[in-house]
Formats: structure tokens, C-alpha cells, sequence
């Protein structure tokens, strides 16, 4: 179905990115040195994720839609 590549992607996008940012708020428990800049921005690929998996579901829903209204008989 389309879309579906793009929900997966999206879910592992999501994924790094939610495992970037638990690394980075680990030294504010810990009492250790921050993580450089490059691992903030790699957290942001927690939205990213988020906003492809999105593009992924609204794809799929539109292809659902177009399926639909094909299988109707015209009037």
C-alpha cells in the first residue's frame, strides 16, 4: 500500500532521534559533561521521524480514498 515505506522510515527516523535525545539529557542526571552540539541535532530527528511517518499515513489515507471512490459504481 503506499505509504507504508514511508510510515517504516519514518519510525526508525523517529526512533534514532528518541534514543539521540535520551543520550543527551543522560548528563543532566548524571552530573556529567554535556554531549556536543552535533548529538542535539541528531535528536531532532526525533520530529523529522515524526513528520515523515505523518506524510506516510496521509498518503496511504488519500490512496485509500482514490480506491474508494473507484470501486463505486458511477450513478
Amino acid at each position: 500500500m503506499p505509504g507504508d515505506g514511508l510510515i517504516r522510515v519514518g519510525a526508525v527516523v523517529f526512533i534514532i532521534g528518541a534514543i539521540a535525545t535520551l543520550v543527551t539529557v543522560a548528563p543532566l542526571f548524571l552530573g556529567t559533561e554535556p554531549f556536543p552540539t552535533l548529538a542535539y541535532c541528531v535528536s531532532m530527528l526525533m520530529g523529522v521521524g515524526f513528520l515523515v511517518a505523518a506524510a506516510g499515513v496521509l498518503r496511504a489515507i488519500a490512496a485509500q480514498r482514490r480506491q474508494a471512490r473507484a470501486s463505486v459504481p458511477a450513478a
